[in-house]
């Protein structure tokens, strides 16, 4: 039986995988890390999909026309 892949949830951060890694995107594409630790985006708005960026550092929501889960921004009135 092969080990045990450790993934550590931070709070209010990404997940942290024990690597290296392959993570297959939903169009099928697969992005590869050799890194010790590999840190996985959860907040959605890191620009280097699916690693984590520390975008969720930040209050402001990243724009990413090629990402979808939230609604559309409502333009400013006038």
């Amino acid at each position: 039986m092969p080990p045990a892949v450790r993934v550590t949830p931070l709070a209010e951060g990404p997940l942290l995988v024990d690597g290296p890694v392959e993570v297959v995107l939903a169009d099928g594409t697969v992005r590869r890390s050799e890194r010790p630790v590999v840190a996985l985006c959860r907040c959605r708005r890191s620009l280097l999909d699916p690693f984590c960026d520390t975008s969720h550092r930040r209050r402001a929501r990243a724009t990413r026309p090629d990402r979808s889960g939230g609604p559309e921004p409502t333009p400013p009135p006038g």
